[in-house]
């Protein structure tokens, strides 16, 4: 069996995006006065940290195919390279056996991480009991369920312009503070800020590509955000996004994010002139800006 008829499916240009929090927020914990875990551990976290939010990454790209293939939103899009489903070198069932792999995958990282992490309080038990390992497991768990539900069955949050938030609240506020706490074990207005600010290029991220979908979502009934705002709005919404991002890192003082803002210029002036397939240029260029941004902010 060859599995390159599946690569198409696991959309790995969208893996640089995913990681970007967790960079941001172990770059921040490094420097953190914080240090309860010995430098060997640390690197083990970061290590299950990234395997974690690569494989809920790759879930939620497979159910977002699976949910839309169902709902016949990708049947005849046009300007975009098919995938599995799409193209017909996948069946439903292939697709199921690959989600289910990938669920298996996210519990798996999952669970080793906050393991790893909480390795000293879970030791202790049942002498004492802490409810970190637990909350983390929980948040894992919802993690799962948000990558799942985002457009697949028939209570898809992406379908009714939530879509936006979950990006935020998952790969921004989750990623970033997750990772600061798993290896710190506390939290601070800097790191919560700085998860807001790398949380908003990934919400952009997902603008960028309802905009260039809209017509097609609209003909099927998929109310994203970017819909709800009309195509001049949903450009707005998008210069804001990115402009409150770099404004946040400055405030911060990590002003070596500025770097990319002659790049996000060019990229909006990019939006606001070009419409449906050309924006599928742009993708890649907020994607890999966006890594580059949380590994300047941590300079």
């Amino acid at each position: 069996m060859s599995i390159k008829k599946y690569i198409p499916s696991l959309r790995l240009r969208t893996l640089p995006l995913s990681v970007s929090g967790i960079i941001l927020g172990s770059g921040l914990a490094w420097q953190s006065d914080f240090q309860p875990l010995p430098e060997e551990m640390r690197v083990w976290v970061f290590a299950l940290a990234i395997l974690t939010t690569l494989s809920l990454q790759i879930l939620s790209n497979l159910c977002n195919e699976l949910g839309d293939a169902q709902k016949g939103t990708d049947a005849a899009q046009q300007g975009r390279d098919a995938y599995g489903l799409q193209a017909g070198t996948v069946t439903t069932g292939e697709m199921k056996g690959l989600i289910g792999i990938f669920i298996g995958l996210c519990v798996l990282f999952g669970t080793a991480l906050v393991c790893t992490a909480f390795w000293t309080e879970i030791s202790q038990a049942p002498l004492s009991f802490h409810f970190s390992p637990f909350i983390f497991l929980a948040l894992g768990l919802l993690a799962i369920i948000g990558a799942i539900t985002y457009t697949l069955g028939s209570h898809s949050y992406g379908y009714i312009g939530l879509g936006d938030l979950g990006v935020f609240v998952f790969f921004g506020l989750l990623s970033t503070m997750g990772a600061y706490y798993l290896q710190t074990q506390t939290l601070g207005v800097e790191v919560t800020l700085a998860a807001v600010a790398i949380g908003l290029p990934c919400v952009g991220v997902l603008n960028l590509n309802n905009v260039r979908d809209m017509p097609n979502d609209l003909l099927h009934g998929k109310r994203t955000f970017a819909s709800l705002l009309g195509p001049t709005g949903a450009r707005i919404y998008h210069a804001f996004l990115l402009s409150l991002s770099l404004s946040i890192f400055t405030f911060l003082g990590f002003y070596w994010t500025l770097c990319v803002l002659p790049i996000w210029m060019w990229h909006i002036l990019y939006i606001f002139r070009h419409k449906g397939h050309e924006l599928d240029r742009q993708m890649p260029v907020l994607m890999f800006t966006t890594l580059i941004v949380a590994v300047l902010a941590i300079l």
